[in-house]
């Protein structure tokens, strides 16, 4: 298929008085890795939820493979929730193979640390393992679509590592990948980052784009942690890198006039501002 493989037109969803996502537009074309990014709540999982028909849209259309969701439409469709969606009380080679029957094809053979564990139960085994087992189920029948919500929550670094590089390899055979992360190293690895706050999208682009030129403050002190402690008291956003106060969204001579005001000397400049400063900074507008 050369056009999107998954579409979101004026998604909304609202559950009562309460709008969970709101009028958001976005496509996942063939190949691309593109990240959906946001805190706890900002609506991620509701999207993704509509995406894969498991939650009818209040308005708008959501499209898989140029269709609306379906049970057709979902064969080619490979989905890691973030529960995983492995029958704890099974072992993994029955894991595969109850996910292989569903789609009608042979089970996958675990390879790497999972071959050993091949004849354990789910329930017995480690998160990391658990999750490289629910990412070989999703992709043993060959999927066009990869939905994967967290999918390396929990994971030790090199397993991370492993699962970017297995992610990585379905992309470049033209499969599109929606993925949520709250690992900003692994946002920087997805082709494009799509941002949601409080149901909205509120950027969209490749991390240059979202971060486009803005600037944090960053202050440098031997008395940092009070420093810090005055700072957020006056309302501001702070956060540590080591032992660097940062201000995100930051007017430069206020904080200078607030450390001055408490007697705190302090080295205080503007600084390129995160992916997470950014993200702040359009989550507080």
């Amino acid at each position: 298929m050369s056009g999107p493989l998954l579409q979101a037109q004026a998604l909304s969803r609202t559950f009562g008085a309460f709008t969970a996502v709101d009028q958001v537009t976005f496509d996942v074309a063939p190949g691309e890795v593109v990240g959906l990014l946001g805190a706890n709540g900002a609506g991620k999982t509701t999207v993704i939820r509509m995406l894969l028909g498991l939650l009818r849209p209040t308005a708008g259309h959501a499209l898989l493979n140029g269709n609306p969701p379906s049970r057709a439409g979902r064969e080619r469709l490979g989905y890691v929730p973030q529960g995983l969606g492995l029958y704890a009380e099974l072992t993994v080679r029955e894991n595969l193979e109850f996910a292989a029957q569903a789609f009608g094809c042979p089970p996958a053979r675990p390879e790497g640390p999972m071959r050993e564990t091949r004849d354990r139960l789910v329930s017995d085994l480690p998160l990391g393992i658990r999750r490289q087992v629910a990412f070989l189920c999703a992709l043993q029948h060959r999927p066009d679509v990869l939905v994967l919500d967290e999918p390396s929550s929990g994971v030790e670094p090199l397993g991370r590592a492993r699962l970017w590089d297995q992610i990585r390899e379905q992309s470049q055979r033209g499969v599109g990948v929606l993925v949520t992360t709250h690992y900003m190293q692994e946002a920087q690895q997805c082709d494009r980052l799509l941002l949601m706050s409080q149901g909205r999208l509120v950027a969209q682009g490749t991390e240059a784009d979202i971060v486009d030129g803005t600037t944090a403050v960053a202050v440098a002190s031997d008395d940092w942690a009070r420093v810090f402690a005055v700072l957020s008291a006056a309302g501001l956003a702070v956060n540590l890198a080591g032992r660097d106060v940062r201000v995100i969204d930051p007017d430069l001579p206020v904080v200078r006039e607030l450390l001055a005001g408490q007697g705190i000397e302090a080295a205080c400049h503007e600084v390129p501002a995160t992916i997470e400063e950014r993200m702040t900074m359009l989550a507080r507008t």
